[in-house]
């Protein structure tokens, strides 16, 4: 058995993947991430209305970046990179040191910009480049298999996002504590679009070719390319947007900017055909990735806007790109959040197998919808959504109260998030550890979940 791999897995689990705890700590780790961005913009509200570039205000851009989207994308890809290759994991071990040292910068690196704190921001930076050795080490065997197609190059074109991120990051980390090199004002905006785009970014529409088809039961018939151009370019768009940022290259930010914008928009167009050819009906996983694609095109619409309006006004202008990279922000975070609400009860139902539940609190056989509340699913998605929108509405028009009201529809999601993909599944596991789990109903011909099959 590989040490990557989980020993204990139920049949019909693919023998590559990590044990439960592996993503599950990370995803975990991500609403707990949520919940201090949400406090974060509440406690910085006033600074980040008069100064979206201000030291708390980037401490609250941190929180929800790192604290929040990167956990939660690194727990999908330390979940769906050993699914997707077919091969597991170099090391389980790698990874659960590979979750301690991130969960530790994700939170050091935005207290030690908040605080002022130097030496807490200089130490963030050195774990930031430990964590990224450890993922590049431990995800280099899976993604050097071979045949794949675009999902694993994107996987690999993320890592090199990431690694781009990471070294920018201690970049500006060295900067803050002992002003080694010459940064332009534009630097911060860079490693932000490097990360947002070109690593996290990336990572969701390569991955999304894989979960759209099993989510929505959708078969695009013929060769779509549009999943291929959307990685392509968006990596590529990132990559010569963040160069012209950091150097002050007009044209090179213009370039990069209609490029990264094709990329985006072969990603709503591979969406819209996955809509179109799904043989499920509309559900709550619809609305949140259609909502999603939504915030990128008003993050579009404001970035167009807020470069129009700089040179003239400059703070009106500043705020606007700031709410743009809010919204694309959101982007992930809408689909995060609703992709989770079907890899959570996924990977948890594979747990429960693997404890030998076979039956969910009826006694009829275990499915994925026995695992959370559908009602305060539906619920989350109308916070995180609201959420996001009144951030962005509050960072573009400078809002304090409005961005206050942002931020704490951002924690209360986080929090309902957790406590509804977690308290079915410990009660149930409870159960089953004192024997008081239900056994299952005698039927002719037990059904199986469709998700299972998959």
């Amino acid at each position: 058995m590989p040490s990557g791999s989980w020993a204990g897995r139920p049949p019909g689990v693919p023998g590559a993947v990590p044990p439960p705890s592996v993503p599950l700590s990370f995803l975990a780790a991500a609403s707990f991430g949520l919940v201090a961005c949400g406090v974060a913009w509440v406690w910085v509200r006033a600074a980040a209305a008069a100064d979206p570039n201000s030291d708390p205000a980037i401490a609250a851009v941190h929180f929800g970046v790192l604290a929040a989207l990167t956990m939660g994308v690194l727990g999908a890809t330390h979940q769906f990179t050993p699914v997707i290759t077919g091969r597991p994991l170099r090391s389980v071990r790698v990874a659960r040191a590979t979750f301690l040292v991130w969960l530790a910068t994700s939170w050091l690196l935005p207290l030690g910009v908040g605080f002022e704190q130097t030496a807490v921001t200089a130490a963030s930076g050195g774990l930031a480049v430990v964590g990224l050795v450890l993922l590049a080490w431990n995800l280099a065997g899976p993604l050097s298999v071979r045949g794949k197609g675009t999902p694993v190059a994107a996987l690999r074109l993320a890592l090199a996002g990431a690694a781009a991120t990471t070294l920018l990051g201690a970049t500006f980390v060295g900067d803050r504590q002992g002003h080694w090199f010459v940064l332009s004002a534009h630097v911060d905006l860079a490693m932000g679009v490097v990360g947002l785009f070109a690593w996290l970014g990336v990572t969701y529409v390569g991955v999304a070719q894989k979960l759209w088809p099993m989510f929505m039961l959708a078969h695009v018939p013929g060769r779509h390319h549009s999943g291929t151009l959307a990685v392509w370019a968006t990596w590529l768009g990132a990559a010569v947007l963040a160069g012209g940022l950091a150097h002050g290259a007009p044209v090179a930010d213009w370039a990069g900017a209609a490029v990264l914008g094709a990329g985006l928009g072969a990603h709503l167009v591979s969406l819209w055909a996955h809509l179109r050819h799904r043989r499920r009906k509309t559900d709550l996983h619809v609305a949140f990735v259609v909502t999603a694609g939504a915030w990128l095109v008003v993050a579009a619409g404001l970035a167009v806007t807020g470069t129009l309006v700089l040179p003239h006004h400059h703070h009106e202008g500043v705020a606007l790109v700031a709410a743009a990279m809010v919204a694309g922000g959101g982007w992930l975070l809408e689909a995060l959040v609703g992709h989770a609400h079907k890899v959570v009860p996924f990977v948890v139902w594979s747990l429960l197998r693997s404890h030998g539940t076979p039956s969910g609190p009826s006694g009829k056989p275990l499915m994925f919808a026995d695992l959370y509340h559908h009602g305060w699913a539906a619920a989350t998605y109308g916070i995180v959504t609201a959420g996001i929108g009144a951030l962005c509405a509050g960072i573009g028009t400078s809002s304090a109260p409005v961005i206050a009201a942002g931020g704490m529809l951002l924690a209360l999601a986080g929090v309902v998030a957790a406590a509804n993909l977690s308290v079915r599944p410990l009660r149930q596991l409870t159960a089953v550890r004192s024997g008081t789990a239900p056994g299952p109903r005698a039927t002719a011909h037990p059904p199986e979940p469709a998700e299972r099959r998959v």
